[in-house]
């Protein structure tokens, strides 16, 4: 995924949550692909004019302990950097935010699907669409290093009405507007 999706991201979590001035911001520290995010999302806190607080887990348990750390701080609003042990424990995550009552923006519908408040990321239907274009190129003979690598051309906004409602937040028009899927 590429980096300055979570600068958007971040716009859209500020968008909804405009007062927020920490954001706790969830990683996976082994994931290389999360410095490159983190370095994008502080770019973005600073042209929004808020704080990142930066935490790490790569567990169930450190997950815990980033949410406690959360707490201790009084952090607004949450955003996950995408990581598969944040994907396998979106149920926990959801949870420990709707418990903190943390408003909280992830990367794939399946977060808001299971509490989380909001998802902004690739259309994962569209990359699996693309990559079986890619299989049948194989299949027909394309050398896999004679490909294009691509990046996602569509994203999808979901919006999660319960949860909103739960932390006491309405979703601005503006951001309404532009939601591929509201969940009620």
């Amino acid at each position: 995924m590429s980096p300055d999706l979570v600068g958007k991201q971040l716009e859209l979590l500020k968008e909804v949550v405009p007062k927020v001035s920490l954001v706790a911001l969830l990683r996976h520290p082994d994931n290389p692909a999360s410095a490159a995010q983190l370095r994008e999302a502080e770019v973005g806190a600073r042209v929004l004019g808020v704080r990142l607080q930066t935490l790490e887990a790569r567990n169930s348990q450190e997950i815990d302990s980033a949410f406690a750390a959360m707490a201790r701080e009084r952090a607004g609003a949450l955003l996950i950097i995408p990581d598969a042990i944040f994907g396998n424990q979106r149920r926990q995550i959801a949870e420990l935010a709707a418990t903190r009552r943390l408003p909280s923006m992830y990367w794939l519908t399946q977060h808001a699907e299971a509490g989380g408040l909001m998802a902004y990321g690739p259309d994962q239907l569209d990359l699996k669409r693309r990559a079986a274009t890619y299989v049948d190129k194989i299949l027909k003979g394309a050398k896999p290093a004679d490909l294009p690598v691509e990046q996602p051309t569509t994203f999808e906004l979901v919006l999660n009405l319960r949860t909103a409602k739960a932390l006491g937040l309405t979703f601005p028009p503006s951001i309404m507007i532009r939601a591929d899927h509201v969940i009620e």
